[in-house]
């Protein structure tokens, strides 16, 4: 008897399984995240609108959670990329879908490639959502993501080379190049002198800061999670971790 109820228990489970597994509305749904990707990508605020549910609960991989109208403003805020901007480009990989009549739950591997200049960073996120369909349109009602942890050793592969590009477009004033480089928020300390970001850049341009290179051999990395330092021999350097790649938010030297 035990052996006949125990047999129903595993085909039953067993039926629930395949059921949520073969997911009937897959292809639309597979179609859907891609095309909704792409227009990511270019920042396409219709193809954010058709995506998202107006009672979205989105949980960013930075620990801060939203609704559908601060995505949105969010998205319609962004400034018009410059030719010279980073370009991030996102998409799919290991998509899994479970789909419950109506409800379906769609898992996969978000890959997000940053290109700037001639570098290249790659991101990788766990993303999830849980999406309705409603008059006949499957939307995200829920999402999570979560950004995978880098291994220490490609972490300062990637310092090592945004540092070099970093030094390289301040030898060179590019300030279109350094400008990519730099957050919002960046700060360089000169003995008793700070120069922020626009400084910076307004300094460069104008011909009236001087910036020799230092030698990298004698630099050391140091990573603290999304922070990374740069102790060089007459410098210190703070990157910050951010979807497409590292960023500068403050230096400080004791000579130049």
């Amino acid at each position: 008897m035990k052996r006949i109820v125990s047999s129903a228990i595993f085909i039953l489970l067993t039926s629930c399984c395949v059921f949520a597994q073969t997911a009937p509305d897959a292809a639309e749904l597979t179609k859907l995240l891609n095309d909704f990707l792409a227009g990511a990508s270019r920042n396409d605020a219709a193809v954010h609108d058709r995506f998202w549910a107006d009672d979205l609960i989105y949980t960013r991989s930075a620990g801060r959670r939203v609704n559908k109208a601060e995505v949105m403003r969010d998205v319609r805020s962004a400034p018009a990329p410059k030719p010279t901007d980073p370009k991030t480009v996102y998409t799919a990989e290991d998509i899994q879908i479970q789909q419950y009549g109506n409800t379906a739950v769609v898992a996969f591997r978000l890959v997000a490639t940053t290109e700037t200049g001639d570098r290249k960073q790659v991101a990788n996120l766990l993303n999830s959502g849980t999406f309705v369909k409603r008059d006949g349109k499957w939307q995200v009602v829920n999402w999570q993501s979560t950004r995978m942890p880098r291994t220490e050793a490609e972490s300062k592969s990637e310092v090592a080379a945004t540092e070099a590009a970093f030094h390289q477009a301040l030898m060179a004033a590019d300030t279109e190049k350094l400008s990519a480089l730099i957050d919002s928020t960046f700060v360089w300390t000169r003995g008793n002198t700070q120069i922020n970001r626009q400084q910076l850049l307004d300094g460069l341009s104008a011909g009236k800061l001087k910036y020799g290179k230092p030698d990298p051999a004698k630099a050391s990395i140091s990573i603290y999670g999304d922070t990374a330092i740069v102790r060089g021999e007459s410098y210190t350097l703070t990157f910050i971790y951010q979807i497409g790649g590292w960023k500068a938010v403050a230096m400080h030297t004791s000579s130049n």
